[in-house]
This record gives structure tokens, sequence and C-alpha cells, in this order.
């Protein structure tokens, strides 16, 4: 029987090692599955890669993990804010490493590993720095420049609901960058706020196949930001 629900956010975690590449899921706090942060941070892994929408906010979720100086190189398409002090420091430091890709390139870099692409070509950041060093290619009279894939070992991804088999629903604007990353990584956690039997799910309204989770852990909501904590739940 399949049932991919998880009562343990530590167990599930401890497969992730030093030097994992890891999609984290968020547009700034929105989708962001804080609590699995939280497990990543209490294992004390080290030497991490980390793919995500921006580089942390305040001392919450992502910038915290940062601040344990566990992570080597970040790649993401925002690191600059008025709450990533965290980054910025670390960055100024010489303490991380930032690879900068726009925001629609990250989005398909991501899909295209997901989707088992070899690369691709997008006009986005033609002429600039960004471009400097990559294939380039005039395709119908308009310039691109050549894109690979962005997959990683584990995706970290946050939704609203799902099942044992992996099934996920998303909660308005926090969906964002979850389901491709899902496709993109070779195992995803998926953390929920509420696991449901099968069947409860519409099928019209599953948008991340059970296919491309390999876990799910129900996480109960914290009060408040500011004491999420990292709990186990029945699923």
């Amino acid at each position: 029987m399949i049932n991919k629900a998880e009562k343990s956010i530590t167990d599930v975690l401890s497969q992730i090692k030093d030097g994992a590449t890891i999609m984290i899921g968020g547009f700034g706090t929105a989708g962001q599955p804080a609590e699995l942060i939280d497990g990543l941070i209490s294992l004390g892994i080290k030497d991490l890669v980390i793919i995500n929408n921006n580089a942390g906010n305040g001392d919450y979720g992502l910038a915290k993990l940062l601040e344990t100086g566990a992570v080597r190189k970040i790649i993401c398409s925002f690191p600059r804010q008025s709450d990533s002090w965290v980054f910025d420091k670390l960055y100024h430091a010489g303490k991380i490493e930032l690879e900068l890709v726009p925001q629609g390139n990250l989005a398909c870099r991501i899909q295209a590993a997901g989707m088992g692409l070899g690369a691709v070509y997008t006009p986005t950041g033609f002429g600039t720095l960004l471009a400097e060093g990559k294939e380039t290619r005039e395709i119908d009279g308009k310039d691109y420049v050549l894109e690979y894939p962005i997959k990683a070992d584990f995706a970290l991804i946050k939704a609203d609901k799902g099942d044992r088999w992996g099934n996920l629903v998303y909660r308005k604007s926090a969906r964002n960058f979850g389901p491709i990353m899902a496709m993109a990584a070779d195992v995803t956690i998926a953390q929920v706020s509420e696991t449901v039997e099968l069947g409860k799910l519409d099928p019209e309204h599953v948008i991340t196949p059970g296919i491309f989770v390999q876990h799910v852990v129900q996480i109960q909501p914290a009060i408040t930001e500011s004491t999420s904590t990292v709990n186990t739940a029945t699923a």
C-alpha cells in the first residue's frame, strides 16, 4: 500500500546530507515551508546549495537557515530587499556565493529540469552581464541566451492539503514555485496543513500529482511566525 505520509520531520529530513542541493518553495514567506527549514537547521547539515526565489526575509525561515552558515551558495532571482539583512551581511563578508537568475529564467530553468529538457533559449539577460560566457543565438531575428536546467537533490515545499499518495493542492499565492520544484528534484518533501483521505481531493483541483512527491508531513500551524517550532503530527 502506498503511504507517503510521515509522522516525523526529523526522520524524513535525515536523508539529506552535507553538500546537498535543495530547492525551497516560497515567494518571500508565502508558501515557504518554514517548519521543514527549522527541521533542517536542527540537523546541522552544512555546505548546502539553496535554490529559492529570494534570499530570505528578516530572521525567519530561509534567512534563519542562512544565519547558521549552513548555506554555501544560493541561486535566486531577488536577493536584495528591505529585510534581507542576513544575506546582505553574509554576501558582503564573502561567506556565501550568489548566482543571480532573472525570475522568469529561474522558473523556466526549473521547469526544464522537471520536463527533461536539455536546455532552453531565452531572450532575458541577452546583452547583459548575466549572459557573459554563455552561448547565444539569433532565432527569427531575435537574440537569445542558452540557459541550462536547474535541478536539485531535494525540494522542500508547502501545500495546503495532501493525501497519502502525495497529491497536493495549494492555497492561493502560496502555490508559486512549489509545483515546478516538485518536478525538478530527485526527492520532494511537502509539508501540509491537512492530510485527507484518498478521494477527498477533487482531481480537477490537484496541482501536484503524487508521482512527483515522495514524502508528506502534516504540520500543526504555529501561533505566530516568531514562535514557529518543528512539530510532528499524525498524518
